[in-house]
């Protein structure tokens, strides 16, 4: 029996979630605010906790935690949901990772530090022996060659590997399980390219399955030379939209350790995904396996 179900190598961030009342404000302009939250932030530690709250065991590295108030509550909400932060001790005179999200209507608008993270380049390096212990590896791509090196280190150890949001032509992919696309990504990225030409890119990397998410679309998903599926999403009313799309990764990997065929698996992480979006905050209130079922069988 492994250590872990899940090695989460990736952004970890202190977040200040809030929600305001109809559109984002033009500059020198106002909005009313209606909720606001601390939450956790960063791709790794969002999907973390949603798996967490599916039963799943994770345990999360990446990059370095502060001593300042955001570190000390970002640990101690990991810590509450029984994840693994060992690897993520709080740093002397260092500040983390901070991000303010103002989530109005169906969109998100962030600030945050994540450049001042990549100047530093402040992270750990994974570790084999973690990879190891665990049965899925879940990837972020953004801390370059340590990314590279958690997906490889996976890929030999045969464990499968999911990442997200990384250009076609990444060397990650080589290694890659699964690879999911989020549409944000492919406006930024693809902007002027016909997506069946971009996606057929994608199919000749090495990623086995490889998916394009599209908010309340269709997803696309296939493997190898397959021509494209779709999934249609789950009709609901969205209060927060933050952290749908970790909430969609975290369905993939709880279907990879389930052992679930393609289709079963996207649909579940589309209804977990859709589910999340219905809560406020919905990464830390994330739904139950029997919650997203229940969508699941009554759509």
């Amino acid at each position: 029996m492994s250590e872990f179900d899940v090695y989460s190598f990736g952004v970890v961030s202190s977040s200040t979630l809030y929600r305001i009342k109809g559109e984002f404000p033009r500059p020198d302009g106002y909005a009313e605010i209606v909720d606001a939250l601390h939450m956790t932030g960063g791709e790794a530690a969002n999907s973390s906790v949603v798996l967490a709250h599916l039963g799943a065991r994770v345990k999360l590295d990446g990059n370095w935690l502060g001593t300042d108030q955001g570190g000390r509550r970002t640990k101690a909400m990991l810590d509450d949901f029984r994840i693994d932060t060992s690897r993520l001790p709080l740093k002397e005179d260092y500040k983390g990772v901070q991000e303010v999200v103002f989530a109005a209507n169906e969109t998100r608008t962030i600030f945050g530090t994540y450049i001042r993270l990549h100047e530093d380049s402040a992270w750990n390096q994974p570790r084999e022996e973690d990879i190891g212990s665990a049965r899925v590896v879940n990837v972020d791509p953004f801390f370059g060659e340590a990314s590279l090196s958690a997906a490889e280190t996976g890929y030999c150890a045969g464990k499968p590997v999911v990442t997200v949001d990384c250009r076609h032509d990444d060397p990650l992919l080589e290694y890659a399980a699964v690879a999911v696309i989020a549409e944000s990504f492919l406006r930024e990225n693809y902007a002027d390219d016909d997506l069946e030409d971009v996606f057929r890119s994608y199919q000749q990397t090495g990623a086995s399955l490889v998916i394009f998410t599209f908010g309340a679309d269709a997803v696309w998903y296939a493997r190898g030379e397959e021509s494209v599926k779709t999934a249609q999403a789950y009709s609901v009313e969205p209060v927060d939209t933050a952290g749908a799309g970790d909430s969609f990764r975290a369905g993939i990997v709880y279907g990879l350790l389930q052992g679930w065929e393609d289709e079963r698996m996207v649909n579940f992480a589309s209804a977990l995904a859709a589910l999340v979006c219905t809560r406020f905050p919905g990464v830390l209130d994330a739904p139950s396996y029997d919650e997203v079922l229940r969508l699941m069988e009554g759509a």
